[in-house]
Parts: structure tokens; sequence; C-alpha cells
């Protein structure tokens, strides 16, 4: 049973072709849009890999690249299609290769249907990996002399000061870690040696954050140091003075600003699937209804266009057959090399038919 059997007119063929070639450059200029939004969320990322532990997220902005790369060539190949559709003459050499283009439009509908699923499914993944990457941030933050870490100071400076955070978690972070460089300390200072000793690690451990933690919004100046001594400082009380500085967590505000990116890609790729899906169903009525006319004694007759010549369950049996002959035939034959008794011995073969 033919599946969205459709009758179809010259006229109606031609403008089925002309909205059609219409519809082709609308996804060429998706495609573009999908491929620039592929580079620029690759670019974000590659931008603050140095605080992230791995690179699994980068799997979403590559599948969009190569999604928008190869959606630009298809339908610019369903482009010239529409073109030739029309012409006796030229259309009949699209025959066997429009079977591979549908394979790969669909192909690129279901791998666009992949990138919305996992820019959900790997949130968990992306916040592990900044977790891990900020917490080694924090810990080479002095190592400004060390080769492969000098630029981890600024790096954390300049990434506090844009999402206006402190820390991994909070700002309580930098109070578990050496962040001071040994080569700013006074050794003879007798408050470096007594808070060098009062640690097990031997680490110069303060209660105190570096500059980029200040929120420049506080009506006070900026306390960095002696945090939680509410003595320290007049009017001071250290459970209640946080507008001083950011309470936000650079990993809670990185996980938001990339989860934001990959959501907001959702409703423009769902709208790219939709148009993708509208040309691969246009040029498949588009193709059944050419070939069905040029098939008529009179071209310009009418024609019928449909989606499949069988029923799903019918196509999908043919498909199946189809591959599992493929199979066998690229199967080697066991017995291939061996000799028939007759073939090793053609004396022995001539005696037995002599008798």
């Amino acid at each position: 049973m033919v599946l969205l059997k459709m009758k179809f007119t010259q006229q109606r063929r031609v403008r089925v072709a002309q909205g059609l070639w219409l519809l082709s450059w609308l996804a060429v200029m998706c495609g573009t849009f999908v491929f620039c939004l592929g580079l620029y969320l690759k670019t974000e990322l590659l931008r603050r890999d140095e605080v992230m532990d791995n690179t699994e997220i980068h799997v979403v902005p590559n599948i969009l690249m190569m999604v928008g790369l190869a959606s630009i060539g298809t339908n610019w190949v369903a482009s010239r299609v529409c073109q030739d559709s029309l012409d006796p003459s030229r259309f009949p050499r699209w025959k066997a290769f429009l079977l591979a283009w549908f394979a790969v439009a669909t192909l690129l509908c279901y791998m666009l249907i992949s990138v919305v699923v996992l820019s959900y499914a790997l949130q968990g993944r992306l916040e592990e990996s900044l977790k891990v990457g900020l917490r080694n941030g924090i810990r080479f933050y002095k190592d400004t002399d060390v080769p492969g870490r000098c630029f981890q100071k600024e790096t954390i400076d300049r990434l506090q000061m844009e999402f206006r955070c402190c820390g991994n978690n909070n700002f309580r972070d930098w109070f578990e870690v050496q962040w001071v460089s040994n080569r700013y300390l006074d050794f003879t200072s007798k408050d470096v040696k007594d808070r060098i000793r009062s640690n097990v690690d031997g680490r110069y451990l303060l209660d105190g954050i570096p500059f980029s933690c200040c929120n420049p919004a506080s009506p006070r100046p900026c306390l960095q140091y002696r945090l939680t001594d509410n003595s320290a400082h007049h009017s001071y009380e250290y459970q209640s003075e946080e507008l001083n500085l950011y309470n936000r967590g650079c990993r809670q505000a990185l996980t938001d600003y990339f989860m934001g990116l990959m959501n907001s890609t959702g409703p423009g790729v769902l709208s790219v699937i939709l148009i993708q899906m509208s040309v691969v169903l246009s040029l498949r009525y588009l193709q059944t209804a050419v070939e069905g006319a040029m098939a008529l004694e009179d071209p310009t007759g009418d024609s019928e266009g449909y989606i499949l010549e069988k029923s799903l369950q019918e196509t999908f049996e043919d498909l199946k057959a189809q591959v599992l002959t493929l199979l066998k035939f690229g199967q080697v034959n066991p017995n291939a090399g061996q000799e028939s008794p007759e073939a090793a011995d053609p004396e022995k073969a001539s005696d037995d038919t002599t008798e």
C-alpha cells in the first residue's frame, strides 16, 4: 500500500519545485546558523579550557559544526535537484544519487535531535569538570613562576571579575589553600612563621581572598584579610557582612553560563530540524511525481507522488532483506579454497566415469 499518496498536475509540480528551491536555500542559511552556533560555543569552551578537567562537553559544538557544514552541502544539492526536476533530459542523472541524499538528510535530523538531548544529559559531567578544574586552578594560583602555570593567576582573577563569582563553591575555598607565593612572604616575620608552623602541611593559610573576589557594588571598601575576625574591622560582623564579596561560586556561575548557551540552542535547532524534514518530504514528493510523469506517454500529464511505495512495515522488511543479502554477499565462503576430489585427482574421476 502506497504511503501518503497525492495527485500532481504539471502546474502543481512546477509550484512544488519552486517552493522547494526557496526552502532549500532557507535550509542552507539554517545550516550556516547551526555551524556558527557550534563555532561560538566551541570558542567559549576553549576560552575556559584551563578551568575544565575534561573535554566531554565539546561533543555538542563538534556535532553542531559538523551537521551545519553537512546541511549546507545537502541542501545546496536539493536546490540543484529542484532546478533539474522539470528538465526530462537532466533529472534522470539524480535518480541513483537521491537515495543516498535522503539517508544523509535523515541522519542529520537525528544528529540534531541528539544535540538537544546531549545539551541536558551532559550537565552533570560539565559541573564535575568545572569542579575539578577550578579546584586545581585555585591551588595553582600562586605558581606564577612555574612553567605551564604562569597565567593561572590571571585566568582566575579575570574569571572571578567577569562572572562576579569567588572560589569554587564560595569564597571560603580560598581559606583552604595557600594562594600567596612564597617569594612574596617575609619568612623573618613572626606572623608568617606562626602561620606556617600551625599548619600540618607547612602552608601559609589565612582567612583572606584575592582582590578579584571583591564586589564593587558594596558600599564598604574591599576587605581582603582577616575576614573571620569581627574585631579586626570597625562595625564588622563576619556572618552578615558578606555583601563585601561575591557570594556565588565560580562553578555555579560557569555552569549556568554554559547551560544557558546550550539550552538557548534548543529552539533554534528544533526549528532547523523542522525545516530540514520539510525539505526531505517535499523533495520525496517531487521526485516520485516527476518520475511518474516521465513514465507516462505525456510528460505534462497528471502523476502521483508519495512518501513510500509500500507501507512502513513492508518497507522495513524490504530494507532488512536487502541488508541481509549484502551481509551474505560480503561473507567469505570457508570452502572456497578447497578443491573437490574430482578436481584434485582427475585420473581417478575419469576411471570412475569409464566404469
